[in-house]
């Protein structure tokens, strides 16, 4: 059984390299953190969660930047994969960003992963001359163009939103980069990720997952992709037993399987200013995957690495918007939760 810790950073949590480099001594597989640039004090966009302009909380504001965010972890451990959920590529220059990635994903010895999103705050969008219409059109530029110049000795790009001529740009990342778009799940996203993508990342929100992974897989196939695609489930509701058996079923059937933790930016009063005791606290009991703080109010509760342990999460903690449990589909040797 894998695990991803997912963080959403801010300027008032806990250090994303303290949480990283107990993670890593407690086995997790990877690090995700978020990413926005800023958010516009006018906007007109809806939030996924609230369904209009409101923010659920002001930590959209108070994000750190990711690939920083994530050089510090590189810095301090040496296993733990890096990753981000979601960036927003399109919110900085192509050629500047594969640059950043590759020196990233060569200075961690090829730990480097990317979980990308369209973005849902057009308004963010805007203040980078994205325009909302074509958000999916100008990633798909960035993704083609940042993987030629990691991948061809003189790279060129010639689209409607990207342009260079031949260049050399190094470092080249140690392996392929894969790239698991964080979206709804729907018809349009899925023949873009089959397209474009190495898997899919679901939302919060998201409904009738198991569901979706059947479209995806079928959108998959038809688009004559190889393999099966790489598919991790970031949900902020409280699985059933029933929902974790399922997802592992299917996860078999797709040659992969199920898995999951929990990460928050909430630190408790007793543990700040003592961010390995607070990283410790986090992530709980001495192997680590034992219990999670899950958000402020509430007491540590256990992980579902089986399905017995769903019911006594449903018992201690209500699902709130600070819970995100990150559920990542991996090899097939694992043995079911």
């Amino acid at each position: 059984m894998r695990n991803g810790l997912v963080l959403f950073t801010s300027d008032r949590g806990i250090r994303p390299a303290d949480l990283a480099v107990a993670a890593e001594e407690r086995g997790f597989d990877t690090f995700y953190v978020p990413e926005h640039t800023h958010i516009p004090v006018k906007r007109t966009a809806a939030h996924p969660g609230t369904k209009d302009e409101t923010l659920p909380d002001d930590r959209y504001l108070r994000t750190l930047d990711p690939w920083v965010s994530l050089a510090t972890v590189a810095a301090r451990t040496s296993r733990i994969k890096l990753s981000t959920a979601v960036a927003l590529p399109v919110e900085s220059d192509p050629i500047t960003l594969a640059k950043t990635i590759a020196t990233l994903d060569h200075l961690s010895d090829g730990r480097v992963e990317i979980g990308a999103g369209f973005g849902w705050n057009t308004d963010e969008l805007a203040d980078h001359h994205v325009p909302a219409e074509k958000r999916r059109t100008v990633l798909r530029e960035y993704v083609e163009a940042m993987r030629a110049l990691w991948t061809q000795e003189e790279a060129s790009y010639d689209g409607e939103f990207v342009q260079f001529g031949p260049s050399w740009a190094y470092p080249k990342p140690a392996a392929h980069i894969p790239l698991i778009i964080g979206a709804g799940g729907g018809p349009k996203t899925f023949k873009w990720i089959s397209e474009n993508a190495d898997g899919w990342m679901t939302t919060p929100t998201q409904k009738d997952i198991s569901g979706q992974i059947d479209h995806l897989k079928a959108a998959w196939a038809e688009a004559g992709r190889e393999g099966l695609p790489d598919i991790r489930i970031l949900i902020a509701f409280k699985p059933e037993p029933d929902d974790l058996m399922r997802w592992a079923e299917q996860a078999q059937a797709a040659n992969q399987l199920a898995q999951g933790i929990c990460g928050t930016t909430f630190v408790p009063q007793q543990y700040r200013g003592k961010p390995m005791e607070a990283a410790a606290a986090i992530l709980g009991g001495p192997n680590g995957r034992e219990r999670i703080w899950l958000c402020p109010g509430l007491q540590n509760t256990p992980l579902p690495k089986h399905p017995q342990a769903v019911q006594q999460v449903h018992k201690e903690a209500d699902s709130t918007r600070s819970n995100y449990w990150m559920w990542r589909f991996d090899r097939p040797d694992d043995p079911v939760p």
